[in-house]
């Protein structure tokens, strides 16, 4: 496999990765001076224990572990994980592509801390983890419809919740807006205002302090 030059250390932990990985990685590359590999949902593991366990790489500390969501895509769906060696110093970056249906495999097992980032991944974006220990909702609340970080997912959402007191609890009803959309203008109270603010009618055009 071939590997996008660069330079130093970084470059030969690259080499030495795609030596040893081999089939296994789609791509070795280098994005602002860190190294990042691009594998497959069915080589996800073998890749992070052998990046965790070898000498020349203890990755031992899984910093991150997110969605990005391309919605055009076949496989719309990249799994990154950031990875962090404190022995060396050293950071990378390893991807994957899936879909809506094809779950990916739990990481859990190798790093504890993936179990509540998958949850975050699976409540976000819809992305399924096999064999996770406990994959339920993690910020959303039960019942909720939906994945809100995905790119197709109606601003308005699909429900609103609201305190009932008749019931005395709450209650989630389908969103009823007069319109698809709020309107943002983005600007600052000073700029956005359109009615005029107490004071105004003391302001003259072309007035300037003495």
């Amino acid at each position: 496999m071939a590997v996008a030059e660069d330079n130093g250390l970084v470059n030969e932990l690259g080499e030495y990765v795609a030596a040893q990985l081999g089939a296994k990685l789609d791509a070795v590359t280098f994005v602002n001076g860190e190294l990042a590999i691009k594998t497959s949902a069915a080589h996800i593991t073998a890749v992070l224990n052998f990046l965790r366990d070898d000498s020349r790489c203890q990755f031992k500390a899984l910093m991150d572990l997110t969605v990005v969501d391309f919605p055009t895509r076949a496989r719309r769906f990249d799994v990154v994980y950031n990875l962090l060696s404190i022995a060396h110093a050293q950071r990378i970056r390893i991807k994957l592509e899936c879909d809506e249906e094809t779950p990916v495999p739990s990481v859990a097992g190798i790093y504890s801390s993936a179990a509540w980032n998958e949850r975050e991944a699976w409540d976000m974006y819809g992305v399924y983890f096999a064999d996770h220990p406990d994959l339920r909702r993690l910020l959303t609340d039960y019942g909720f419809e939906g994945h809100p970080l995905r790119k197709d997912f109606p601003l308005t959402g699909h429900v609103q919740v609201r305190y009932d007191e008749l019931a005395k609890r709450v209650v989630q009803e389908p969103v009823e807006l007069a319109q698809d959309f709020r309107s943002f203008d983005y600007l600052s109270p000073w700029e956005g205002a359109q009615a005029a603010l107490p004071g105004d009618e003391k302001a003259k055009d072309g007035d300037t302090d003495g």
